[in-house]
């Protein structure tokens, strides 16, 4: 079995939407205007890059991420590795040719049956709807959270409002950076 890992930049009241600049979005840039860089901070981002051998995100995320990353040197590993694009609106015809093999998914029941495949790791970016349908089916098994020491207040969030049954988490990894940021690691208790 596959396990999912959901990556975020999240502030600390828990949105996620736009930290790399994109627009539309009053607090647009929060993680690189807001807060000193520190390289150890994202030592977790390489790393997530080694260990992946898949990435997967919504449509909103694969149209904002598909026309920069395939060039960016930052992102040369994640070129190569397999994409998986869960959006019931997603034609194939809008899938870019330079970032790899790229397979839309159209149900959860379809990420189901992905994590049941061989292979390792699949890594979630971005993608804020996704996620909070993903965690509230039950198919997220590690959080990798980058937690900026911002109060954001309006914006997407990583996980929804629904209300559930309490679902555990165990810290297996984390660390406190001299600019707030915070790494923090979660498996999901099942």
């Amino acid at each position: 079995m596959r396990t999912l890992i959901s990556t975020a930049f999240i502030s600390l009241d828990g949105v996620v939407e736009a930290p790399g600049g994109e627009p539309g979005y009053r607090n647009s840039g929060w993680t690189f205007k807001n807060v000193e860089f520190l390289p150890e901070a994202f030592e977790i981002k390489g790393r997530e890059q080694q260990e992946a051998t898949a990435m997967m995100m919504g449509r909103t995320s694969y149209e904002a991420f598909s026309p920069v990353w395939p060039d960016m040197e930052d992102f040369a590993d994640y070129k190569v590795m397999p994409k998986y694009v869960v959006s019931t609106t997603l034609a194939e015809e809008n899938l870019v040719s330079n970032w790899g093999e790229t397979v839309i998914l159209r149900s959860l029941d379809e990420v189901a049956a992905l994590k049941e495949t061989e292979g390792g790791p699949i890594i979630i970016h971005g993608s804020a709807t996704l996620n909070q349908a993903l965690s509230d089916a039950g198919l997220i098994d590690r959080y990798h959270l980058l937690v900026f020491p911002l109060l954001l207040g309006a914006g997407k969030r990583l996980f929804s409002t629904t209300d559930k049954d309490t679902q555990k988490l165990r810290l297996v990894e984390h660390e406190a950076y001299a600019n707030g940021l915070q790494k923090n690691v979660f498996d999901v208790i099942r």
